[in-house]
């Protein structure tokens, strides 16, 4: 009998990117595989988007944390394994065997600034998801290394299931967003966060010749995160040169991608770094740091830069504007590179861990044997 597989949806409808993107590609792809499970999907509100019959939603309006308690305690009743997207503290109370998704390892970094709540509640929660868990879904190498490196048992648990590139960007609009001229502009998309690094990129950018910027604006896409003040400021100092779009959906941000003349992510950490494996996928050509998850990522698909050296970013955005024929290698390099990667990969691991750690062992089914990580699966998926 095909076993029973409970997923943490909340972030399909919570989440506009980041994990609302990698829950809602994954159910996409899970929608087209024949597997014959059963998915319920555990959320407080539905995604509307047809994924077939085998899929059942599982709707809880409660607040955290007592929604982590109460789908638990429902997902130990009725699931094989539980794959746990948005919160390490579902784990704690399961008895059905779980994993957690395991973005990144920046709530233990302070040098990047995260999110103060978020954070500390990552901080106080992945220690003990780690013992308990079955099994542990890092989305990179690079996720895996540092969550092994600062829990050594997470070793034996840990499956790395890498990201791809969106199938909802291959979309685009007719327009661009307001202000944003037709192409040959500098973008840069994600969250304006202390990490994101923003302020070394402007700073780089002013450092530009007169010409160069002129030629190429400055264009940010993405909402407002925390501690973006700083961010705000040094982008206003650059008056008419730096555009703001905020936020922008799928189709506005596969056109941006396109017709940038250079994507530049000079990111200070990342769990994987989809925006420049998206923007590969469109076209751009990518700079990106020489650090965490984004050389992974990018390949010999990608120049690269050092974060941490404003000259090393600007050094790199002139040698790369002023070259076409180098900007066109990596426009080329990178639908090749962005290609490798996969949704349906990505599927096809997370649900062999699932299948494995649902009964794989010979444990009893649906929470009868005890805690999720009484018995931790091989590392092999």
């Amino acid at each position: 009998m095909s076993p029973v597989i409970g997923i943490d949806a909340r972030a399909a409808t919570e989440e506009g990117a980041g994990g609302g993107r990698v829950v809602r590609e994954l159910l996409r792809a899970l929608s087209v595989r024949k597997d014959g499970h059963r998915y319920l999907l555990y959320a407080r509100e539905r995604w509307d988007h047809p994924l077939g019959e085998r899929f059942e939603w599982r709707l809880n309006g409660s607040r955290d944390p007592l929604w982590h308690l109460r789908v638990a305690r429902q997902a130990s009743r009725e699931c094989d394994a539980l794959l746990s997207t948005n919160s390490y503290l579902t784990a704690w109370f399961t008895r059905t065997p779980t994993a957690p998704m395991v973005f990144d390892l920046v709530a233990f970094e302070p040098e990047l600034r995260p999110q103060r709540r978020s954070g500390l509640i990552e901080r106080l929660t992945l220690p003990i998801a780690v013992r308990r868990s079955a099994a542990l879904l890092a989305i990179s190498q690079a996720t895996a290394d540092a969550l092994v490196a600062r829990f050594p048992k997470a070793g034996p648990k840990t499956v790395v299931a890498p990201l791809a590139a969106s199938g909802a960007l291959e979309h685009e609009t007719a327009e661009l967003p307001a202000g944003v001229p037709e192409d040959g502009y500098v973008l840069a998309v994600g969250t304006l966060e202390p990490r994101k690094n923003l302020p070394r990129l402007v700073a780089a950018y002013r450092g530009l010749p007169e010409d160069l910027r002129a030629a190429h604006p400055l264009v940010i896409a993405g909402r407002v995160g925390w501690e973006a003040g700083e961010t705000l400021d040094t982008l206003r100092s650059l008056g008419d040169q730096a555009i703001r779009t905020g936020f922008v959906p799928d189709a506005q941000l596969a056109l941006l991608y396109r017709r940038c003349g250079l994507f530049a992510y000079p990111s200070l950490g990342e769990g994987f770094g989809l925006p420049v494996l998206e923007a590969m996928a469109a076209g751009a050509p990518v700079l990106t740091s020489d650090r965490s998850s984004l050389p992974e990522v990018g390949g010999s698909a990608a120049a690269y830069c050092d974060p941490m050296d404003e000259n090393s970013i600007a050094t790199a955005m002139e040698s790369l504007l002023r070259d076409p024929s180098k900007l066109e290698q990596l426009r080329a390099a990178g639908p090749r590179r962005a290609a490798e990667f996969s949704w349906e990969r990505t599927a096809e691991t997370t649900i062999a861990v699932l299948e494995r750690i649902a009964g794989a062992d010979g444990r009893p089914r649906r929470g009868q044997g005890g805690p999720s990580g009484s018995r931790p699966p091989t590392r092999s998926a």
